[in-house]
């Protein structure tokens, strides 16, 4: 008879059984695997519900299955949590290899919270309004590279470029200006069809979850050829993504209103559900807070952005991951990029008794955040992490 163990969740955790985040893993010596973490502790789903759907590289295959059959699993996922599993069917999180959860088809990233926006706009357009005439009538957005984008803990090879000079002629170089976003990723578990909009009361119908997400950016690269079409070269070297994905059901609890927008949105993105997230993210850099970005500020809901993204018919497909962009406050603690901390690189930050504005190679960043937990209590969502690598 096989042994079998019980898994016992630290107290004040935030990986409980109301959370149970979905992952891919490599137990030692073994082939990739779907699993859910609880607690300290990760379950093997293709052992532990007897399943082949979850002896799979990716979650993919689960995911194009529907938001049906994603309730049906979290369902059975909490009942064998709260049991004795077979012992082949629970490895410890220290002792695996995370990979990437998701096979990603398209990466959008977002521009959609406010006070993001406006201090980029005064620094870009001192003179000028802060925010350009769309943005209140839209989620801006652009398209980035899914190829580039790496599961947490990859370090991050610092980008070569064309950089803008006082003289008007470029150089060509290692980023010197190497900065961090924190943002919320978004991925699509059941896609759509090319030529049909998805609503924004169908969010949930589509969404599977939700993963923290840090858009690495060159803003020297970005500063000199973002003119006139916007961000390529300066984000597409990497994007980090948590190795675990919160699905929506556990954010139930975090779910609150969003704050008001004026004007009132075109008709398709008028949205009556409550799609704020109460999340708070914290931005480590070598160790030590720098910020406390609130996701509860943003101005532009997930399912606006969704609904945006697919207005003029474009189809979604499982894998594909949108961002929400940077995500910052109002104070200069709550602010998601050392763009805006360090104000473009004219207020510095002191780190470990340094005066800093931008990355250096060897540097950390650790992006965590926290949500309100079904029945109290709080859940972690899975960290994004990176090292800056030396220009190759």
């Amino acid at each position: 008879m096989s042994s079998r163990v019980r898994i016992e969740v630290p107290s004040g955790s935030g990986f409980g059984p109301e959370h149970l985040p979905y992952c891919v893993f490599r137990p030692l010596g073994g082939d990739p695997r779907v699993g859910a973490r609880l607690g300290d502790s990760i379950i093997d789903l293709a052992v532990a519900l007897d399943d082949p759907m979850f002896a799979q590289p990716s979650l993919n295959a689960f995911m194009t299955q529907g938001p049906q059959c994603w309730r049906e699993v979290r369902e059975q996922v909490r009942a064998v949590a709260d049991a004795e599993l077979p012992a082949a069917a629970v490895h410890s999180v220290r002792a695996v290899r995370l990979d990437l959860p998701v096979e990603i088809g398209d990466y959008v990233d977002f521009y959609a919270s406010l006070d993001h926006a406006t201090a980029m706009g005064r620094m870009l357009r001192p003179a000028g309004e802060p925010l350009l005439p769309n943005w209140r009538h839209l989620p801006v957005g652009y398209h980035g590279r899914a190829g580039t984008v790496v599961v947490s803990g990859t370090d991050v090879v610092r980008p070569h470029g064309q950089r803008r000079t006082d003289s008007g002629t470029p150089d060509f170089g290692p980023s010197r200006r190497l900065d961090i976003e924190a943002e919320l990723g978004f991925v699509v578990g059941a896609g759509s069809r090319l030529g049909t909009p998805i609503a924004t009361g169908e969010f949930a119908e589509h969404v599977f979850g939700v993963a923290l997400v840090n858009d690495w950016s060159a803003r020297d690269i970005q500063a000199w050829e973002g003119q006139p079409l916007g961000p390529f070269l300066g984000k597409s070297f990497a994007t980090s993504l948590s190795a675990f994905v919160t699905p929506l059901d556990a954010l139930a609890a975090a779910r609150i209103p969003l704050p008001p927008q004026h004007p009132e949105p075109l008709p398709y993105l008028r949205d009556d559900t409550s799609w704020a997230l109460d999340i708070t993210l914290t931005v480590e850099w070598n160790g030590r807070g720098i910020s406390a970005p609130p996701f509860r500020r943003m101005y532009w809901s997930a399912p606006q952005m969704l609904a945006h993204l697919t207005v003029n018919g474009a189809s979604t497909r499982t894998g594909d991951l949108f961002a929400s962009g940077t995500i910052s406050g109002a104070d200069r603690g709550e602010r998601g990029s050392l763009m805006e901390m360090s104000w473009g690189g004219t207020e510095p930050i002191e780190l470990n008794g340094v005066q800093r504005t931008f990355l250096q190679d060897g540097d950390e960043v650790v992006i965590t955040a926290t949500a309100p937990a079904i029945g109290g209590g709080h859940l972690e969502l899975g960290e994004v992490r990176g090292r800056i690598a030396k220009a190759d």
